[in-house]
């Protein structure tokens, strides 16, 4: 207990102990401890330890006396007044006393009233005292858990950056090459303006193959630059919401400058009308688009338009059409040997999405998956000409533990999921055959990804999801090493 509490408890002790005394005290004050008025067991009044008064009126008075037949004394008695108490001053002193008692009494009782209100107010701050307390080390303890968050949230940050070192040294060592392809070109361009003022100072052939070398490095350049690993992907912008709730729709990364349609596919089966708007802007924000009639119904949702064909999977087949979108019609048609089709190897979120066709900077790419390879995923690099594979690498993925995937220079991206929280956890490198395991954060903002593609030219992904056609950006780190060029 606190000391004002053991305060209070000796207060109160020390009134119950003069009350005490006093009620055992004033009796013997007043001599009511040594007087007795008692009566024989005969009848007869016993005054060896009684003490009267000397007034008669106010003792016990003889009325009469005789004698009985065996000569005892018979005695008549008077008994004293009932109003004697009040004549005697030991009374009085008793009954003042009994008074100033009373007072007190009344005195202590409003003393513990009081008493008690101010135990009852600081019981009440006592707790009110550790209430605090406790929270003062609640807010002591989470102020030291909000930096050890913070420690570990820059420590994380700190261990992301940290392989980035030796990149950005690759980066200074890129920049030195560009200043030396400066350096060339400037030659070349003083050699050509002296070559104008004397025809014949240099051969023209010789001339004509340092330029084309030069021409081919810096084109070269140009196509690392473009391509690298994959290493982040932007928030999604949402540029429409229309459709049902699995669909598809791209531009032609191969199509000519100034043209800006947009292609949209809405379902992934039992449909082949594909929509055409004029631009971006149409899209967004209007509904005038031209329809063109595919000859067969599509599957899934992993078509592709690529300079000028539309690229798409016949239904319940696993047949691939090229069908031209300016003459509206089919220009070739391949059967991919061995893939899975009709729901037999889709994607984790179904929608007969067995084969699904992607483009990337390296060209048309076809992803499904086979019995020969166990039901996992089985990437083929597809002449867009002839339809013919070219080349087919067997990964150890399952393709039905998928959620969705995209090619990016070669690399073979895939998410783990399609609803709720998603990320890119899983790349294939087909330049050399090998995997990884990564994690790169992938909003998925409603909740349920059908398609997703990479556009080379706009170096974003496509994404229909519930209903909403969004974009991502991709962000991509490329090294350029001298000896590749």
């Amino acid at each position: 207990m606190s000391v004002p509490l053991l305060k209070i408890g000796v207060v109160l002790s020390t009134m119950a102990m003069i009350t005490n005394w006093m009620s055992q005290t004033l009796p013997s004050l007043v001599g009511l401890n040594t007087t007795r008025l008692s009566a024989a067991s005969g009848g007869t009044l016993d005054r060896s330890t009684g003490v009267l008064p000397t007034n008669p009126e106010e003792s016990w008075q003889v009325y009469s006396s005789a004698q009985d037949s065996e000569g005892r004394c018979i005695c008549t008695v008077v008994a004293p007044q009932q109003t004697m108490c009040s004549r005697d001053a030991r009374t009085k002193q008793l009954r003042q006393l009994l008074e100033k008692v009373q007072n007190m009494s009344q005195s202590i009782e409003v003393l513990d009233r009081r008493t008690q209100r101010d135990l009852q107010y600081v019981e009440k701050m006592e707790n009110q005292m550790k209430g605090l307390e406790s929270k003062f080390k609640q807010v002591e303890e989470s102020h030291k858990q909000h930096l050890a968050r913070q420690f570990k949230a820059i420590k994380t940050k700190m261990d992301e950056l940290r392989p980035l070192i030796p990149v950005l040294e690759e980066y200074k060592a890129d920049a030195k090459l560009v200043l030396q392809f400066k350096e060339e070109v400037q030659n070349l361009t003083s050699v050509l303006n002296e070559l104008q003022e004397e025809i014949g100072a240099y051969d023209y052939d010789e001339l004509q193959s340092r330029v084309s070398n030069l021409e081919e490095r810096l084109r070269a350049c140009m196509q690392k630059l473009a391509c690298g690993k994959l290493t982040g992907i932007s928030d999604p912008v949402t540029v429409k919401t229309s459709g049902s709730r699995f669909g598809s729709w791209m531009t032609d990364p191969l199509a000519p400058e100034g043209d800006n349609r947009v292609w949209y596919m809405d379902g992934y089966h039992n449909n082949r009308f594909v929509r055409e708007y004029k631009s971006m802007v149409d899209f967004m924000n209007t509904d005038n688009f031209t329809s063109h009639r595919l000859p067969h119904p599509w599957s899934g949702t992993g078509q592709v338009v690529y300079n000028g064909s539309i690229y798409f999977n016949k239904f319940q087949s696993h047949i691939i059409i090229r069908f031209d979108l300016k003459t509206e019609t089919i220009l070739k048609t391949r059967s991919l040997d061995y893939a899975g089709y009709n729901n037999m190897y889709h994607y984790a979120w179904g929608g007969h999405s067995d084969i699904d066709l992607m483009v990337d900077e390296n060209g048309l790419w076809a992803v499904y998956a086979t019995n020969q390879n166990a039901g996992n995923i089985v990437i083929s690099k597809l002449d867009p000409v002839s339809l013919q594979i070219l080349q087919t690498w067997n990964t150890s993925y399952p393709k039905r533990s998928a959620g969705e995937a995209f090619i990016i220079c070669g690399t073979l991206y895939v998410t783990n999921g399609y609803s709720g929280g998603t990320k890119v956890h899983y790349a294939y490198q087909t330049n050399a055959s090998t995997y990884e395991y990564i994690d790169i954060p992938f909003q998925n903002k409603y909740s349920h990804i059908s398609m997703l593609d990479y556009n080379p030219k706009d170096r974003a992904l496509y994404a229909w999801n519930n209903g909403h056609q969004t974009l991502y950006n991709v962000t991509l780190f490329h090294v350029i090493r001298s000896d590749e060029l």
